[in-house]
């Protein structure tokens, strides 16, 4: 379906979005506007550049996987994404961001949420000199017994 007429099924979303992007800093581009509707139609959720890129594809959404990348960085700096980083090679972009932790299930190579209330940090360093804390991740990483 392409982002037109998805706009049509759903008249409110289109002219949202575009708000949304322009009111982040960022050109409301057909791209930009079809990612963004797959991120944010939906409950929130935990995504990485290549799930994106094959919910695009199934969705009808032509763009290429360096579009995809290049896109959740622009949402991230712009403070629509959170980024958290589970390796060096490895992130995914959460659409709530909020304070808040993560596990990081192995086997499935997936995010979820870790409830606010179950972790206390007792406190944190002082920033170095000329610098502040922005946020705290945990990443607690589990995986299955069986």
């Amino acid at each position: 379906m392409t982002e037109l007429h998805r706009a049509e099924a759903h008249p409110s979303r289109g002219p949202c979005l575009m708000a949304v992007l322009r009111m982040a800093g960022l050109r409301p581009t057909r791209q930009r506007l079809a990612l963004a509707e797959l991120l944010f139609s939906g409950p929130h959720r935990h995504v990485n550049a290549e799930q994106l890129h094959g919910e695009a594809e199934r969705s009808g959404v032509q763009v290429s996987l360096a579009t995809i990348y290049n896109s959740l960085h622009q949402f991230r700096q712009a403070g629509l994404l959170r980024e958290i980083s589970v390796d060096a090679a490895r992130s995914y972009f959460d659409t709530d961001t909020t304070d808040h932790h993560h596990f990081f299930i192995e086997d499935e190579q997936r995010i979820e949420d870790i409830p606010t209330d179950s972790i206390k940090i007792a406190g944190i360093p002082e920033a170095p000199e000329g610098m502040k804390v922005t946020h705290v991740d945990v990443i607690v990483r589990v995986k299955r017994t069986n």
